[in-house]
């Protein structure tokens, strides 16, 4: 069985809300196939990383960054993870409360050093979760969910 691991850091309300709506998308019953792990940033692993064929990341946009949360996760995974994992496919969603640019930015670099491969644009989400946040959301969860079950 395939698996997609699920890595948030999701301290907020509106940040758990898009975390719940990407997991409804990801465990849609037309999806077959495809185990869903769903990891804290702060206690996923190298060994989660390297069991998984496709990783659906979830941060809050601080300070213009990513969460130290998601951070850390990177610093633990990314040696251990680098040359077994190239070519992954991966999603990204980003909530803040005026602007999302530069986490985006940051997460976007790192996993350009891990090689892994985007299936859509980050998803940025702004200010309070509308319908249509967690309609793209859960859109998201789906698209890499059905990318995984169809390899």
């Amino acid at each position: 069985m395939t698996r997609l691991l699920v890595v948030h850091h999701s301290v907020s309300p509106a940040l758990d809300e898009l975390l719940e709506a990407t997991l409804t998308g990801a465990h849609h019953p037309d999806i077959v196939g495809v185990e869903v792990l769903t990891r804290a940033a702060l206690s996923a692993t190298a060994s989660d990383v390297l069991g998984a064929q496709g990783f659906l990341l979830l941060t809050p946009a601080n300070l213009g960054w990513m969460s130290g949360a998601l951070k850390h996760f990177f610093d633990t995974i990314y040696y251990p993870c680098l040359r077994e994992t190239i070519g992954r496919p991966y999603a990204l969603l980003v909530h803040g409360n005026n602007d999302t640019t530069g986490a985006v930015h940051s997460v976007e670099k790192i996993v350009a050093g891990l090689q892994w491969s985007a299936t859509s644009p980050a998803l940025e989400v702004t200010g309070p979760i509308s319908k249509e946040h967690r309609e793209a959301a859960r859109d998201l969860g789906a698209t890499l969910a059905a990318t995984l079950s169809a390899d």
